[in-house]
């Protein structure tokens, strides 16, 4: 699941509106209905806002958010995969110096 879809089941479970949840925000409606689509991205300073609002983790929010932004990035590349177990092979190495 992607973040907007994430956020738009949040929502629902919630019994928000759009407009309510765009209001919180200070976007217009048409621009959460566009991130929950996946037609758009929420901004990083959104994540702490729907967390509060939406009553879940922000961690978990910021993860997806996050894994989002590295899909757009690799996904029409042709070996995903490998580019991001290279990624994970430098943060372990990373994560081992520490």
């Amino acid at each position: 699941m992607n973040f907007g879809e994430h956020i738009k089941q949040l929502r629902e479970q919630n019994q928000l509106l759009q407009r309510q949840v765009a209001s919180v925000l200070e976007i217009d409606t048409a621009m959460l209905s566009k991130i929950e689509r996946g037609e758009r991205r929420a901004k990083k300073e959104h994540i702490p806002l729907l967390a509060n609002l939406l009553h879940a983790n922000e961690k978990e929010l910021y993860t997806i958010w996050l894994a989002d932004q590295v899909y757009e990035i690799i996904k029409e590349e042709s070996n995903p995969s490998e580019i991001l177990q290279v990624a994970i092979n430098e943060l372990n190495k990373t994560n081992n110096k520490q």
